[in-house]
This record gives C-alpha cells, structure tokens and sequence, in this order.
C-alpha cells in the first residue's frame, strides 16, 4: 500500500477526468507517492498550513502506470514515485486529514 496527499478539489476534478493527474507529474515526471511510514514526515514538510486534504490509499498492485521507488536525497530515504496518471481503481479509500 502507498498513499497520496491531495487537495479535496483535485480529487474531485480527478473523479470527473476518470483519473488523476497531480501537478507533479507535468514538472517533474512522476506522482509523489509515500510509504505509511513517511505520511506524517510529508504532511509536516509540505502541508503544514494546508485545509481540505485527503490521504488517497493506493493498491500498488492495479497500478497501471509504472512505480518506481526512489531516493529523496534531501532527506535520504526511498518514496514511492508513480510515473503516469493514477487509475482510479486503485485507490481503495479516501481519508480526511
């Protein structure tokens, strides 16, 4: 399982497009994904002052687009990085921060 933070309206947008696409994956490449233990580190780092967020629960396992784990030098640990839209299917759940 990996996750994905998220505001509540690019997730709405995503449910319209029939999947999603964050910012990211224009500029850089690839979706930010984390790892359960990385989560709380990410929410700390870059969504601090952030309102109406959703962790998204990814099924590596229906991914269609390739994932490919990677090192964040910055910090010196491995994320997840998915290179390709997100497939809506595996998103399993949606939570509320």
């Amino acid at each position: 399982m990996i996750y994905h933070v998220t505001r509540k309206s690019d997730w709405e947008k995503a449910l319209l497009l029939g999947r999603y696409e964050a910012a990211s994956l224009q500029t850089e490449g690839f979706i930010h994904n984390s790892t359960a233990e990385q989560v709380a580190g990410v929410l700390d780092r870059y969504y601090r002052d952030e309102k109406d967020l959703l962790l998204l629960h990814i099924d590596e396992t229906k991914l269609t687009a390739p994932l490919r784990y990677e090192l964040a030098l910055s910090i010196n640990e491995m994320f997840p990085h998915l290179f390709g839209p997100l497939n809506l299917d595996a998103v399993i759940k949606t939570e509320i921060l």
